[in-house]
């Protein structure tokens, strides 16, 4: 990376050119980009809006998280989990993990600068990515160009607050399970948490261990599975099952090694899909809830669940099955949604939900860790991005060495 101008533009920018691509985000995802990258010898610059790496991990998971898959599925390129490390490593190995890992590749982000715009101009032929970094006393913009552009902010990037009838009456604590952190605080309170999938089922199990009084709202349906099946990964299972029988026959098998597991989850009010969990996951991305003690908690009696929710009260919460029950607080389990429309000026590539069409736009657009595939999804996109960027690297970079390229970006910034 080269400061080409060495000063500002008219709107008191500093310009930034970039010999290489700009990476957007500093989590799993734009880790695995640029640790593929630094081993080719491509150079690199890493936005980060963060003071730190991976925050969604560092600030916005609860205390108790861990990998809901096994650590060789979660594993990123080229470094492989520590051996002494469990099956199912906890929120502060993994985070261990990604630090050494961003250590290991010499992968240093520019922290606390947030993407106001990225837009590739058209007449000049490279993007434009300005960003914004603040302080107490300052505000700068930058605006770094590049031939490339890595979208690496993944699915979760702002959490989802639905509108509820009678949210903003209610006196209680209301917060988004990305603010959640233990449930110490909730001991002996009656707490909602609005949303059953893993992040619902989990917490609800949290605040039951620490004597809350949790009700979960199952609006849908949704597949709860074993974690582990006769001692072996669920998901292992079905990836081993994969390469022998269709997708849908697999999903049959594992139903029905459930039911003799679990029974049957509909006796306690959570109703399964219709299509098979598997196949849910692969047409519309709804990720199976990996049971982990949440379900014992239900049978029990001592996680209740509740359907949808017609409005809140001052103090409670009418059901849509007529019943009102007292609550003292609401976590919001509702789910993530991704930022990208917020910032990046392109429609063709990605669409309104933020989620891109792939893993390879136009104009050298990528993007990393939409799949819904998890961090093994994250990281076989970074691979493929890597190779596909290294393909051009040498024979562009021969291109440019006899070029002027100073100059040329001279006159595109004074039409910008």
């Amino acid at each position: 990376m080269c400061n080409f101008t060495g000063q500002n533009n008219f709107f008191g920018r500093r310009c930034v050119w970039v010999n290489g691509p700009v990476i957007v985000g500093a989590g799993p995802s734009g880790l695995a980009v640029s640790a593929c990258l630094r081993e080719q010898g491509i150079p690199f610059v890493v936005i980060e809006r963060s003071d730190c790496i991976a925050s969604l991990w560092q600030k916005h998971t609860y205390d108790r998280v861990k990998l809901h898959l096994p650590k060789k599925f979660c594993q990123l390129p080229r470094l492989p989990f520590p051996q002494e490390y469990p099956e199912y490593p906890s929120k502060k190995q993994f985070i261990t993990y990604l630090e050494n890992y961003a250590e290991t590749f010499d992968i240093k982000p520019h922290f606390n600068e947030c993407v106001l715009s990225a837009k590739y101009d058209e007449a000049c032929h490279f993007w434009r990515v300005v960003t914004v970094s603040k302080t107490d006393l300052t505000r700068s913009e930058t605006e770094y160009m590049c031939q490339m552009l890595v979208v690496a902010t993944g699915e979760n990037a702002e959490g989802v607050v639905p509108e509820i009838d009678g949210l903003e009456e209610f006196s209680g604590e209301v917060i988004h399970v990305k603010d959640y952190k233990s449930g110490k605080s909730y001991n002996g309170k009656k707490v909602l948490v609005v949303g059953c999938g893993n992040s619902g089922m989990e917490v609800s199990l949290d605040l039951s261990n620490h004597n809350a009084k949790p009700s979960m709202v199952v609006r849908s349906s949704v597949h709860v599975l074993p974690r582990e099946i006769m001692g072996k990964s669920t998901f292992d299972l079905a990836m081993m099952l994969m390469k022998w029988i269709p997708l849908w026959l697999v999903d049959k098998l594992l139903l029905i090694l459930t039911w003799f597991i679990l029974g049957n989850t509909q006796n306690y009010g959570i109703k399964r899909p219709s299509l098979g969990p598997l196949q849910l996951k692969n047409h519309h991305g709804k990720t199976p809830v990996l049971e982990i003690g949440a379900f014992q908690k239900i049978r029990s009696g001592d996680i209740t669940v509740v359907p949808g929710i017609k409005r809140f009260n001052r103090n409670s919460v009418d059901l849509v099955n007529g019943e009102t029950v007292d609550i003292d607080s609401v976590v919001l389990a509702t789910g993530y949604r991704s930022n990208v429309p917020y910032w990046l000026q392109e429609t063709e590539f990605f669409a309104k939900n933020g989620f891109p069409n792939g893993w390879k736009g136009k104009h050298g657009l990528y993007a990393s860790g939409f799949t819904r595939k998890g961090l093994a999804g994250a990281s076989a996109d970074a691979i493929k991005i890597s190779q596909d960027i290294g393909k051009g690297w040498k024979e562009v970079s021969n291109k440019n060495k006899n070029k002027q390229k100073v100059p040329t970006l001279r006159r595109c910034i004074s039409t910008f």
